[in-house]
């Protein structure tokens, strides 16, 4: 299930994408351990296109055609050294909401910046069965936009220190007021 991006429009689309090559330009695109070798190749064309006329869901949808998902990855054992482990069977969906939400959320900053609005309000964007205490407690919060867009550039395969989005299956994302 997709997330409800309230402020999802062309101009929002414009940033998102400029983001997005900002990020090639600066050689920081994330690039998931999801991701498979022809996902990997794949990927930014893949995110360009969702960016431009689709959402997380239809992303979703092309990383799990192709084998763009890796069945298996390596994990790290709590005693030291590695283990093989099985992807997620939603790896494509975790991966697709997180970096389409992100690049939302940079792209809301950015034009908040740009109409001089001081604030971004973090709301539910996906009803969740079970909500984390913590991301109830960030709902109807408010962020600067410049450091929402500085932490999320500068954390971009890392949770972000403001905590939005706060992680995989949050639900939340953040809306102009």
């Amino acid at each position: 299930m997709a997330l409800y991006y309230v402020n999802l429009d062309d101009r929002t689309r414009k940033l998102m994408l400029e983001e997005m090559e900002y990020d090639l330009a600066h050689n920081r695109l994330h690039i998931s351990p999801f991701l498979s070798g022809q996902g990997q190749h794949d990927y930014a064309n893949l995110l360009r296109e969702a960016i431009q006329r689709g959402t997380d869901e239809t992303l979703a949808q092309e990383l799990r055609a192709h084998r763009r998902i890796t069945r298996t990855l390596p994990r790290r054992r709590p005693k030291g050294g590695y283990a093989i482990a099985a992807a997620p069977t939603n790896a494509a969906d975790l991966l697709a909401e997180s970096e389409f939400n992100r690049f939302y959320i940079r792209a809301l900053a950015r034009r908040a910046i740009e109409d001089g609005i001081p604030d971004l309000v973090i709301y539910r964007a996906k009803p969740v069965q079970s909500p984390r205490p913590e991301s109830e407690a960030l709902i109807e919060s408010t962020l600067s936009p410049q450091e929402v867009l500085d932490d999320l550039r500068v954390h971009p395969d890392e949770p972000p220190k403001l905590g939005v989005p706060p992680g995989p299956n949050s639900g939340l994302s953040v809306r102009l007021p």
